[in-house]
């Protein structure tokens, strides 16, 4: 068995995917034609050429804009964990931004409930196991954010169906000329109704960015992080308190164009400086990738050794939000079949 192989089986979790990024080309093109969006191409794969994350961001939203009821939610959240599991994941904590589609007149709890549906079916077929976390679209400032995880809090107090599965909120989308910390209210909701808290912080930002996603918004995860670090006073922060950076390495090339090849990309020495680095897909679908192509690609990009690549997919475990008892299993489960592959990979 090759290395490529192997790394594909391994069991793997992922912390930073947006489930409307796992849209299927042909799933994009069937919505678009059912909900009457035109689309510039019958190809959706021209669709996909990007020079910044804002041109990526209005490609996103093309694809978010052809969710036009919550059977199409059920549809991507089923697709996306069939399609995850093919590539050996065997948990994920995903976004949804649900923003724009509120905007339209959508309303959040058949969104959920959609999503639920869906997860719930592919979970069946597969074995994964996945659960949401309800993104805020920076783009859509401050007020629209604290509404959005004020109607969430309520359809959660409600038992609304599907609510049980979100487990947290996040805040993504442009960071250039957004202040995160007009978010603080919305954060601190969230808090204090138990909800966890990640943020989009220092993919083309500074490590300032990353503080206040920590200080003001009471952040226990940063997505990206790339900027870390340039702060060698936060980079020893989040080694030492183990704060999990959501690194997307590929995304990072391809979508957002911070680094401009792989080799160059930081992550080997985020590694290096004991941050607690996870290696996540982004938007898989829409940049012709899945997991196990981004643990192959990082494993040849940077030079790691297979017991390398089973210790970050162990720390992905390790920065889930599950309990304790589940984090054991899935470590050792992780451990075990990780032991087994490396005496395949050798015989």
């Amino acid at each position: 068995m090759d290395v490529a192989t192997a790394l594909d089986r391994l069991p793997k979790v992922e912390l930073h995917c947006h489930v409307e990024g796992t849209m299927r080309p042909g799933t994009v093109v069937e919505l678009a034609a059912r909900n009457g969006i035109p689309l510039p191409s019958a190809d959706p794969t021209e669709l996909y050429r990007y020079t910044s994350l804002d041109t990526f961001l209005q490609v996103f939203w093309l694809v978010q804009s052809t969710l036009g009821s919550r059977e199409d939610w059920a549809r991507l959240a089923y697709e996306s964990v069939v399609d995850g599991a093919a590539h050996g994941l065997v948990y994920r904590e995903t976004f949804f931004t649900p923003a724009r589609h509120l905007a339209a007149g959508q309303d959040l709890a058949d969104i959920v409930a959609g999503l639920a549906e869906g997860l719930e079916a592919g979970e069946r077929e597969t074995g994964a196991r996945v659960l949401l976390i309800c993104d805020i679209d920076r783009a859509y400032g401050g007020q629209a954010g604290l509404e959005l995880i004020e109607r969430l809090v309520e359809l959660r107090r409600a038992d609304a169906p599907g609510t049980e599965r979100v487990i947290g909120i996040g805040l993504d989308s442009t960071e250039h000329g957004v202040d995160p910390t007009q978010f603080a209210d919305a954060f601190a909701l969230a808090e204090r109704e138990g909800l966890r808290r990640t943020s989009h912080q220092g993919e083309e930002t500074p490590a300032s960015y990353i503080e206040a996603g920590l200080d003001v918004l009471g952040c226990e995860r940063i997505d990206h992080g790339l900027s870390s670090l340039q702060d060698p006073e936060l980079c020893k922060r989040l080694a030492d308190q183990r704060i999990p950076l959501t690194v997307c390495p590929n995304s990072n090339v391809l979508i957002a164009n911070a680094v401009p090849r792989l080799e160059l990309h930081p992550y080997r020495r985020m590694r290096e400086a004991g941050l607690l680095a996870t290696l996540n897909t982004d938007d898989p679908a829409l940049t012709d990738l899945d997991l196990g192509l981004e643990y192959a690609s990082a494993h040849r990009a940077f030079d790691f050794t297979w017991d390398d690549m089973v210790r970050i997919a162990v720390d992905g475990v390790e920065a889930t939000w599950l309990d304790d008892d589940a984090k054991r299993s899935l470590t050792a489960r992780v451990e075990k079949e990780g032991a087994e592959l490396g005496t395949a990979i050798q015989s």
